[in-house]
């Protein structure tokens, strides 16, 4: 196990610049998934708990966030 974040984009992801990357590598040893912007790498990361990182890609899948 490495503290070091394995990130990826979902196989889903087509690259049309609104992106997240995720690392859910840390989440067995820390409980955290990582989640970055995929155009700003070395930006801010929030680390969200598995909870929480559910309810991010529930309300993903049902188009509840928005858009900014």
């Amino acid at each position: 196990m490495t503290d070091t974040p394995q990130w990826f984009k979902s196989s889903y992801s087509n690259n049309g610049g609104a992106c997240v990357e995720v690392a859910t590598n840390l989440l067995p040893a820390h409980g955290i998934i990582p989640v970055r912007d995929s155009k700003h790498r070395a930006g801010s990361v929030l680390e969200l708990r598995a909870d929480a990182f559910a309810s991010f890609v529930t309300g993903i899948k049902a188009d509840r966030l928005g858009t900014l």
